[in-house]
């Protein structure tokens, strides 16, 4: 019995190491070869503690195994499925026998192998036998290794038990809430099968049964199954007096698609007997009914501004339906893409230099990249100096197209500018000449078809100039004692306000007639308002004030506590941006008569200095200043994003282009006009030298 025993044993060791090894390396779920399988099940046998008496039969299969002639080479080894059976029983009735008896040799394969047996057959290295068929199956990390008739036995079973002993990770709600978001970008896109699996795995639901219920009985055009389902629904809403509204909208296109089917008589009753009696929006009750008169399916789609019967009206059904809906019921429409946008449009409004025309598509960005805009694509590079003007330079104005520039001088001209389209750069295109006091301020007409030209403070005369031909129309001037040095355009182009300080304010037409006039008031600057009837007027009092020359009523609209230099109005009529002495610029919400903002930076003092909006929808503001610089600020930003260096005395004003928004000019009493726009396309080195006229003030 001890060599039975100790031939068992030696074996035992070498075969619990092969198949130790073999287990590790096989994780893929291959079974290793059936000899080492099967010498493993005898090994585990001869090492289990206490194997006396039911050994022997397991001994003498593997000396008869062992003593058996082979031939030179690996021995092919065959069991059958009797004789593992048997291997299996015996096994276990040793694992059930006396314990303790050949500890020593149960140590030392439990020393070898680097693991403990115990008699459930479970290891401290995560192993789990089962059986199968009678069978040992033994599962690792979801590779199983087993014993078969003389085949493999690796089989699904094991990854499928390795699995479930992985405990299931629970997603967070905002987990779920991409899932689902996932989940609804994929159906829209007719990725069904994806979403099932999708929704599958993850143990989330894309929506509710009951809306997904409803949602295909309202693409099915099964509208009484759809109302049914509103009574499921009610008890899902946080607003169930919201379920009155739904049920209109069902029965609204119910009501639709029977009379583009010609069924008028049962149009008719869901016009009476359905929508009425629900009393909301008899208004549109009253509009719905005048659809019976239609003559045919076109005449009711133009008239009621609907595409039709099918699936596209049926799904903008749906969109409006699914607003009433909690998000946890059934998502909003198209969530992800909304969700995204929103994130783009917050990218490029916290961009400091996006200065292109908003789209809103998301094909128009990448994904993949933080939206970023560089300073060299910003007019802040020097492209051109006109130097033609051969005094101070006080004023410049571009055209409302964009294709012209108008500046004024105190050499007594007035130069237009034509402005390529293609190089954006400026040529000569007219002087304008004869006003004895210099030009102080400039104002196209709406259509640019005329320029007005005003002077100085002590200048009582107005120049009105036909662009187009650069003839004089109307020289006008009420009195010697005049001062008109501020205008404005009335909207239509046919007339103009003008005023001074010294209390002359006029309405005159576009020949120098007095239509109106108000007595007492020292203007500063004018603006026109689109309304067509109120003027705003900066005075002497530090205010910006309204002016109705239809009834001759004036309102106070801001009020500061330094004089006002000059003031402009930004194109939707909201925002006033004001140069205010000693003080700055400063932003003023005109509707709600606030302040919004005062730039830091600039050098006012109490020279007239002209700032202006600018820039796609007008996101920047450009001033002059008397430091000699020109700076820029984003509307929503104090601190300048750029400070533009070049001229050599003060800035009187800065001029952005309507048209091309990478384009703006300003004016210097050092003579010069400058042009800004983007960096030019140099060599690195180059690029450096440049960045010197354009100071980064990022915050």
């Amino acid at each position: 019995m001890t060599s039975v025993l100790l031939t068992t044993a030696a074996l035992g060791e070498e075969t619990l190491a092969s198949a130790s090894s073999s287990s590790d390396s096989d994780t893929g779920g291959a079974s290793p070869p059936p000899r080492k399988k099967h010498r493993a099940s005898a090994a585990e046998g001869a090492g289990e503690p206490g194997a006396s008496a039911g050994t022997v039969g397991l001994s003498a299969v593997v000396l008869g195994l062992a003593t058996s002639p082979h031939p030179p080479g690996p021995p092919a080894i065959h069991i059958n499925r009797t004789i593992v059976h048997n291997i299996n029983s015996n096994i276990m009735q040793a694992n059930g026998a006396g314990q303790g008896q050949d500890s020593e040799l149960s140590c030392l394969n439990s020393a070898q192998n680097g693991e403990s047996s115990s008699a459930s057959g479970a290891h401290s290295n995560g192993l789990i036998s089962s059986t199968n068929n009678g069978n040992t199956v033994s599962t690792n990390n979801g590779a199983s290794v087993g014993v078969a008739s003389g085949t493999s036995a690796a089989s699904a079973s094991g990854s499928e038990v390795g699995s479930t002993m992985k405990k299931k990770k629970r997603l967070s709600q905002s987990e779920e809430d991409v899932i689902r978001l996932i989940g609804q970008h994929l159906h829209g896109l007719g990725l069904n099968q994806t979403v099932d699996l999708l929704m599958q795995e993850s143990g989330c639901r894309l929506e509710h049964p009951a809306a997904t219920k409803f949602r295909n009985h309202v693409m099915e055009g099964e509208w009484d199954k759809a109302e049914s389902d509103l009574n499921e629904l009610k008890a899902l809403m946080h607003s169930p007096s919201a379920i009155v509204r739904m049920k209109f909208l069902l029965l609204q296109q119910k009501y639709l698609e029977y009379l583009e089917d010609g069924k008028v008589l049962e149009a008719l009753q869901v016009l009476r007997g359905e929508l009425t009696p629900l009393k909301y929006n008899t208004e549109r009750i009253h509009v719905l009914s005048g659809y019976l008169m239609c003559s045919h399916a076109e005449d009711l789609r133009a008239k009621a501004e609907w595409e039709g019967k099918g699936t596209g009206s049926r799904c903008r059904l749906l969109d409006k339906l699914q607003t009433y809906l909690p998000p946890s019921v059934m998502l909003p429409p198209r969530r992800l893409q909304t969700l995204l946008r929103q994130a783009v449009e917050l990218q490029r409004d916290r961009c400091l230099y996006h200065n292109t025309k908003l789209d809103s598509s998301l094909d128009s960005v990448s994904l993949l990249l933080d939206h970023v805009c560089s300073r060299k694509q910003f007019p802040c590079y020097t492209q051109q100096i006109l130097t033609e003007h051969c005094n101070e330079v006080w004023f410049c104005k571009f055209s409302n197209d964009g294709t012209k520039l108008a500046t004024g001088s105190k050499d007594t001209t007035v130069i237009i500018w034509q402005v390529d389209p293609e190089t954006h750069q400026l040529k000569l295109l007219k002087t304008l000449e004869g006003h004895a006091y210099g030009v102080s301020y400039l104002a196209w007409s709406p259509d640019d078809t005329y320029l007005i030209a005003c002077g100085p403070d002590d200048c009582s005369e107005l120049w009105l100039w036909n662009v187009q031909t650069g003839e004089l129309r109307t020289k006008m001037s009420q009195s010697h004692e005049d001062s008109l040095t501020s205008v404005a355009w009335n909207p239509d182009a046919k007339r103009f306000v003008t005023g001074g300080q010294r209390g002359q304010f006029y309405q005159c037409d576009l020949d120098g007639n007095l239509l109106d006039s108000w007595e007492g008031v020292r203007v500063q600057c004018l603006w026109c308002l689109s309304d067509g009837r109120t003027v705003l007027a900066s005075d002497t009092h530090q205010r910006i004030r309204g002016y109705n020359f239809e009834d001759l009523t004036d309102r106070n609209i801001v009020q500061e506590d330094h004089p006002i230099m000059s003031f402009t109005v930004s194109k939707n009529g909201r925002l006033a941006l004001l140069n205010v002495a000693t003080q700055g610029v400063h932003l003023w919400d005109l509707q709600d008569r606030v302040l919004v903002r005062k730039y830091q930076g600039v050098t006012q003092g109490f020279y007239t200095i002209h700032s202006c909006f600018g820039g796609h929808n007008e996101d920047f503001i450009a001033s002059g200043s008397e430091d000699h610089k020109v700076y820029i600020w984003h509307k929503r930003s104090e601190l300048p994003i750029a400070e533009l260096t070049g001229h050599t005395r003060t800035v009187n004003c800065v001029s952005w282009n309507p048209a091309l928004p990478g384009l703006m000019a300003s004016a210097s009493d050092d003579g010069t006009v400058r042009v800004w726009g983007p960096a030019p396309f140099l060599d690195t080195q180059d690029l450096e030298g440049l960045n010197e006229n354009c100071c980064s003030m990022d915050s």
